[in-house]
């Protein structure tokens, strides 16, 4: 137990939830779920009894540190500081060369902090698993989620099921990683039965992704290499911004996961979603009898189904005859859009700003 680690990646905006998630306070820091609980408390809590509270370290943006500190009660020298925002290559690196200077020992899960996983007792016991297995074996071990829709949001992974690794439950050797597909693809995806939606999880030593850092992103692993002496002391704050200006930005998935051949799969159903979208919110809410998702507000509708509503604690709605829309008052900002016009809210931020500066983004 004493070498599992766990690093949460806290650093985005959630755009997408725009107007409740801002610059100041992203989603991650929101109880967007009205369980009284933000995402990232309920992601922490989620590990407890999996890896020790004093092995627990989380990677967010400068501005977000002390919202982190204030909301998990964590050491502020586990909350490591991003002085831009890089994707998750660079996050992961950075959390991996630091735990690696506390533990060369060091077993990591990484995770988002906004996801949701309705299943905690299953993914509890399935975690232990994935880190028995990561301990044990030089190999970049990620968590596929069955899909029960021919979703066109998520990537993909290909697992190989003719050969199973003995001694484990559904874990198998990955085939392929593959972008969000257009419907057609997920559908045949879908039928196929092989294909698992990538759920943003990861479990590995930590000498097993440096090394798959130094051979399949040798730029960026040298980078943070250079730094090595400088992590948990007083230089490390410096060294990390002229690493990050050096950065590009890059996903995991794409710049490692996609490249090695020692990536595995654990083939699971966890109730999990990314709670990417405000339509992915819907369907994990609760529905009155016309299929409104009213979240800790007060409405009144009439002749209206399938919205998704969201209000101050101190305002209440009438609405009539709306269907399918996205009706969300965080006080300042009013946004009503259709679901099926959801995509376009990120550019509908950028005309905001653009009109008003950063006032309300």
């Amino acid at each position: 137990m004493k070498n599992r680690y766990l690093l949460i990646m806290a650093g985005g905006i959630g755009s997408r939830f725009w107007p409740l998630s801002r610059r100041e306070r992203a989603k991650q820091f929101l109880d967007i779920l009205g369980t009284g609980e933000t995402l990232i408390q309920i992601t922490y809590r989620r590990f407890s009894g999996i890896c020790p509270a004093e092995n627990i370290y989380v990677v967010t943006s400068e501005d977000s540190s002390e919202m982190v500190i204030e909301q998990l009660g964590i050491d502020s020298d586990h909350v490591l500081s991003e002085p831009l925002r890089r994707n998750t290559a660079p996050c992961i690196a950075y959390g991996v060369f630091r735990i690696m200077a506390e533990n060369p020992e060091a077993v990591i899960a990484v995770t988002p902090a906004d996801h949701l996983i309705k299943k905690e007792e299953e993914f509890r016991e399935l975690m232990n698993e994935a880190f028995r297995f990561a301990s044990g074996n030089d190999a970049l071990l990620t968590l596929g989620i069955r899909p029960d829709r021919p979703e066109t949001g998520y990537g993909y992974i290909q697992a190989n099921l003719d050969q199973p690794v003995m001694g484990f439950s559904s874990l198998h050797k990955v085939k392929a990683f593959t972008e969000k597909p257009e419907l057609k693809m997920a559908r045949v995806f879908l039928e196929s039965g092989d294909f698992y939606w990538n759920s943003g999880i990861f479990i590995w030593k930590a000498t097993s992704v440096l090394s798959a850092f130094e051979k399949h992103m040798p730029d960026m692993y040298h980078t943070f290499d250079e730094g090595r002496e400088s992590f948990s002391t007083p230089a490390e704050k410096e060294f990390i911004k002229q690493a990050y200006a050096q950065c590009s930005s890059i996903s995991v998935d794409y710049g490692l996961m996609e490249k090695a051949d020692n990536v595995y799969v654990i083939c699971t159903d966890l109730g999990w979603s990314d709670l990417g979208t405000w339509s992915s919110l819907y369907m994990h809410s609760e529905h009155d009898r016309n299929d409104n998702a009213v979240l800790n507000a007060r409405a009144l509708t009439y002749n209206s189904e399938g919205n998704i509503v969201s209000l101050p604690k101190d305002k209440i709605a009438v609405i009539q005859g709306l269907d399918d829309y996205i009706i969300i008052d965080s006080g300042d900002v009013l946004l009503i859009v259709s679901r099926d016009q959801e995509q376009n809210i990120k550019n509908y931020l950028d005309d905001v700003g653009k009109a008003t500066g950063d006032q309300y983004l």
